[in-house]
């Protein structure tokens, strides 16, 4: 009998995932990240939208008594610190924005939480995700989940074929109100339970300050620029804006401005009008390809470059063994470094990396 270890999070997902692997006969324990201590944030075990608090180790834990399968907490405080939020705070710092759930997946869930399991000698993790993993022709491929409003094969497009081959998707032909009316049919606690929203250690989505009150330095004001350097106002810190951003500017002017782009050497913010957001080509460094070992030559996809916006047409060329160059069929609106562009083919993907520069 095949040990599976499940990625639990106390959400009605991974409740699920463990209910249906008991069910098809495989020899199961679940497991929860211990990512902060109870004390790194306010009201842990209170805020809604909040992942891996407090009360989720009790949801996550209850559920694993209920089915009758050993339970794990494991503690990452470590390794989450390092890998996610220091890669956070970095990643604003020198202008980027960045994703941590890609992070998390990356260097918890696929590494850390990996090799946990094959320490207590499990064979394989499960999770919660709405993907799929196929072996075709000797190949792992990560296709996206069916449920095309909860697909969440854009955070995962840095796994590993080693990764792919020890890891069970199995919610991925399932919709999430399939999932939902299983978890009431067999009476898991967390059936009703919302989904975890924003980013896990900043939930009331006030990134500066959660930056601020982390590294106990307050960012330093500067100046809003146009284009040809002409001084327009001044900032509250360049970790406050994103590229894109209108709203928050503190500036009155004759036309709506945007942030255009971000100069963290020069601690400016360089803003103009709406048609100024447009690029029609980014580089993406520190890529994975999945779908292919290589991209030989130019090659037709579809990108996305932001985990909710709609795949845009392009074309594709690897520059080198890290480094990608994507041409779009029309100019994209307000590509930001530090993103993920991943790119498909069709419901596979064949890799991604993080956005670099665009123009």
């Amino acid at each position: 009998m095949e040990k599976v270890l499940i990625a639990m999070s106390g959400g009605v997902d991974s409740s699920v995932v463990a209910w249906l692997m008991k069910q098809k006969g495989f020899d199961c324990a679940g497991a929860i990240m211990k990512l902060y201590d109870s004390g790194d944030l306010a009201n842990d075990d209170i805020i809604p939208g909040r992942c891996c608090s407090v009360a989720d180790v009790m949801d996550a834990r209850a559920v694993a008594f209920r089915l009758d399968i050993p339970f794990y907490v494991f503690n990452f405080t470590d390794t989450f610190n390092e890998q996610v939020i220091g890669r956070f705070i970095k990643a604003y710092q020198k202008g980027f924005t960045p994703n941590p759930c890609i992070d998390c997946n990356r260097y918890l869930k696929f590494e850390r939480f990996l090799r946990r399991a094959e320490e207590m000698e499990y064979e394989r993790i499960a999770t919660g995700h709405y993907a799929r993993s196929v072996n075709e022709n000797g190949r792992y491929v990560l296709k996206k989940g069916k449920d095309a409003s909860k697909d969440q094969s854009y955070v995962l497009y840095s796994m590993t074929q080693d990764q792919l081959a020890r890891t069970l998707f199995p919610l991925g032909d399932l919709t999430k109100s399939e999932v939902r009316e299983i978890a009431k049919e067999q009476g898991i606690t967390t059936a009703e339970k919302p989904d975890s929203q924003d980013i896990c250690f900043a939930p009331d989505g006030d990134y500066p300050g959660f930056i601020e009150r982390h590294t106990g330095t307050v960012a330093q004001k500067g100046f809003f620029m146009d284009a040809n350097d002409n001084i327009l106002g001044q900032h509250k810190g360049i970790i406050r804006y994103t590229i894109g951003q209108r709203k928050g500017l503190g500036l009155s002017a004759p036309h709506p401005l945007y942030v255009c782009e971000l100069r963290p050497e020069s601690n400016t913010v360089v803003l103009g009008g709406h048609d100024q957001l447009f690029s029609k080509t980014l580089i993406a460094k520190d890529i994975n390809l999945i779908s292919v070992g290589k991209i030989d030559s130019s090659l037709k996809v579809k990108v996305r470059i932001r985990y909710n916006q709609p795949e845009q047409a392009a074309t594709v060329w690897q520059l080198d063994s890290d480094t990608l160059r994507v041409e779009f069929a029309q100019p994209q609106r307000a590509i930001a470094k530090g993103q993920a562009a991943v790119l498909y083919d069709g419901d596979v993907v064949i890799g991604g990396g993080t956005i670099w520069e665009s123009e």
